[in-house]
């Protein structure tokens, strides 16, 4: 059959425009995907190293002024990181001279050091899937929302006499959050302590999550301390912050805080709530921010947010029992304890210090040359910096005895990358877990039924 020529002039305009279409839009992926770390050009990233407490003092008064982000608080001895924008790198260091508060660049260029992470992260991922089909969760490589997700379920659902899956709610932006409820008994021996575990409240964080994750791996798929499991029921929440989480892959890589956009009359301007401001104990009233641009926003009210009430009603629950909360974050090799708004001691401070102490010897023990040791103390002392509202301070507050911030291992130098290389992920989650098992341990023979 003959075709008029108009009609293939027609085809041919057609077949045209979806090829110019097709094009445009790789060329808009491949712009998205250039343009991500953007929003951090020409910024630098500093080592800062406070000699006195008269210095530490003063850093608090200089990160305000220059709306200096704090990736790591420096403490005496121990070098912190932070980030500074191009307007005020070079006012920023003559106040360190100034004051004489020693400081070297950890990163000179940090979209060139984010950038060089991107191709390390997308070259593991291909590995990965290619190694195992996507079966296992990556030690090797940072773990995204939905694999960790995925996770979750195909555990839950291959061990169903020891897992149970529960989705307590939704965040802001409607994403499930989900955590793992291990026990052998369903939870309802009442004798057996509770242990409680949460990750990712900071979205940017990464290396938080994975130590989390691998907590489900030992106590389900490779369990090597079968006691934790006879002794203890288990609750592990790995990402506490799924839309700040997803959006450092996607968008900001240091965003920090939720996505609402309802606690202030400018969040539709700049979203978000610090989670670790959120709590209700002596909420917003030291280390905290009212205007919601900020990376240190309480919110509009205590557990404005989704995403800590979840963490609030799991504590509420089974504070009867719980003898240890966890929260995990990054970047120092710390561990810390309450109280942080204030620097003063609990009525539990020796139990604090003692198993604080015992976990921290064991991941020393287990760590690289490389890692620096663990710090272990009250939160406000060791950082001399005081915060209200975080999530440690509020399970003491109600009465969980051992309740601690671990601050993770983390941090590259130079232009190999910004953050800890993700070769390195699998040896954190594991010196990490042996000392999760000491304090496990330690919490069940000091608080046994926690009745």
């Amino acid at each position: 059959m003959d075709v008029p020529l108009t009609t293939l002039l027609g085809y041919s305009l057609i077949e045209s425009a979806f090829d110019i279409m097709k094009l445009l839009v790789l060329v808009l992926l491949a712009t998205a995907v250039l343009a991500k770390h953007e929003i951090y050009q020409g910024w630098k990233s500093y080592y800062l190293g406070p000699s006195t407490t008269v210095q530490l003092s003063t850093l608090a008064t200089l990160f305000d002024q220059y709306e200096v982000d704090v990736l790591s608080h420096p403490v005496l001895q121990r070098e912190g990181v932070v980030l500074v924008k191009p307007e005020f790198q070079g006012p920023f260091t003559k106040a360190l001279d100034t004051v004489g508060i020693n400081y070297r660049v950890h990163a000179d260029d940090v979209k060139k050091a984010l950038d060089i992470d991107d191709e390390n992260i997308a070259k593991k991922k291909q590995q990965s899937r290619t190694r195992n089909n996507g079966a296992q969760l990556p030690y090797d490589n940072y773990q995204e929302l939905d694999v960790i997700y995925e996770y979750l379920r195909n555990v839950a659902a291959k061990y169903p006499d020891t897992v149970t899956l529960v989705q307590p709610a939704s965040t802001f932006e409607g994403r499930p959050m989900y955590y793992l409820k291990i026990s052998t008994t369903n939870f309802e021996d009442e004798s057996k302590p509770v242990i409680f575990i949460d990750g990712g409240i900071h979205a940017r964080e990464w290396i938080s999550p994975p130590s989390v994750t691998w907590a489900i791996h030992k106590l389900v798929e490779d369990v090597t301390e079968p006691d934790l499991l006879e002794r203890f029921d288990w609750i592990l929440l790995p990402v506490v912050n799924p839309d700040g989480y997803s959006f450092t892959f996607s968008h900001s890589r240091f965003w920090r805080k939720t996505r609402s956009t309802d606690q202030h009359s400018l969040s539709y301007l700049c979203p978000g709530v610090d989670g670790n401001r959120n709590y209700d104990f002596a909420w917003n009233t030291v280390g905290t921010s009212n205007n919601p641009c900020t990376d240190i926003f309480a919110g509009g009210s205590p557990f404005s947010e989704v995403e800590t009430r979840v963490v609030r009603d799991i504590l509420q629950e089974y504070l009867h029992r719980t003898a240890l909360y966890l929260t995990m974050h990054s970047y120092g090799s710390m561990i810390l304890y309450p109280w942080g708004h204030d620097g003063s001691l609990s009525h539990n401070a020796f139990g604090l210090q003692t198993v604080g102490v015992a976990m921290a010897e064991v991941i020393d023990s287990k760590s690289l040359p490389n890692f620096p040791k663990y710090i272990v103390g009250n939160s406000a002392l060791v950082l001399n910096y005081a915060a209200s509202g975080a999530a440690e301070d509020y399970a003491h507050s109600i009465g969980v005895p051992l309740s601690y911030t671990y601050e993770l291992p983390g941090l590259s130098s130079g232009f190999e990358g910004f953050h800890l290389n993700p070769i390195y992920i699998e040896q954190v989650v594991q010196e990490t877990w042996d000392g999760i098992v000491v304090g496990a341990r330690r919490a069940g023979d000091l608080f046994p039924g926690r009745k």
